[in-house]
């Protein structure tokens, strides 16, 4: 398990928000959100279902601007730059979403390939050695020629990292990276973010409700609350479950019902 107090972090954020508020039209998803996310740390934005995670991840790499508040990359917003210089910003990003997103009509390594070819000028013989480079690290030296729909889930969420991984950026995104996967197969990814982290200096950002995984490699995070749709509390996943006095973070991080918790603390007293 990663122990915040073991590991040493740059003191300056690498990202942060600061009284963010997301909407759809009327509808506040999440309002005065404010976290920062340390350099080489692996945070959690953790929370039930339908309480706005991969909304926050969305504006986080780009994808929905938010109504109040900034978004910084180190010192800058993100929402105020230019376009030009949004788009250069983005390229520090590599994302991993929920289904791999793979293009199906393109082998394994095409699709490794395709960010290289749309932002770098590097020739064809660069890019083949760079896409067998990444595609090792993912343990999927073999299937480069394979198309998305001859490999297995676990393989196509490699494969969409390995994808994410080939800009070298300084922050990884994974949305829900564990969901479809059995236990055995979402450890190994478990280990391999360790590693990506260890290896290559990456800071992460997992968007998630799979405890196991949560536990084993987050060392930081925030919890988004459905009800009052903001968040309500901060810290490593199982600094949370032992010591979080909220009955709702109990709840969810002990997999007990809030009203369950209170009824044993009752008969405890």
């Amino acid at each position: 398990m990663a122990d915040p107090a073991l590991r040493k972090h740059d003191e300056k954020p690498l990202l942060a928000l600061k009284d963010v508020t997301l909407a759809f039209g009327p509808k506040v998803i999440q309002h005065d959100l404010s976290f920062d996310v340390r350099r080489g740390s692996i945070f959690a934005v953790m929370g039930g279902s339908g309480c706005g995670k991969s909304t926050v991840l969305k504006s986080m790499i780009g994808l929905l601007r938010p109504r109040a508040g900034s978004i910084l990359v180190e010192t800058e917003d993100y929402w105020a730059a230019t376009e030009d210089r949004r788009t250069a910003i983005g390229r520090r990003f590599g994302v991993l979403f929920q289904s791999g997103a793979l293009w199906s009509s393109l082998t394994v390594g095409e699709n490794v390939a395709l960010p290289l070819q749309m932002f770098t000028r590097l020739d064809a013989a660069a890019i083949s050695r760079l896409v067998k480079l990444k595609l090792a690290l993912v343990g999927l030296e073999n299937a480069e020629d394979q198309l998305p729909s001859d490999i297995s889930g676990g393989m196509k969420k490699r494969a969409g990292l390995a994808r994410a991984l080939a800009l070298d950026p300084d922050v990884l995104f994974f949305d829900e990276p564990s969901a479809g996967l059995d236990p055995i197969t979402s450890s190994r990814l478990d280990d391999l973010i360790l590693n990506l982290r260890d290896g290559l200096g990456a800071t992460i950002v997992i968007v998630s409700h799979e405890l196991p995984s949560l536990f084993a490699i987050a060392d930081d995070g925030v919890f988004l609350d459905a009800k009052t749709k903001t968040a309500i509390a901060h810290g490593a996943p199982a600094q949370l479950r032992d010591t979080c006095p909220d009955p709702q973070v109990e709840a969810f991080m002990r997999r007990e019902r809030p009203e369950a918790l209170t009824e044993a603390k009752d008969q405890k007293q």
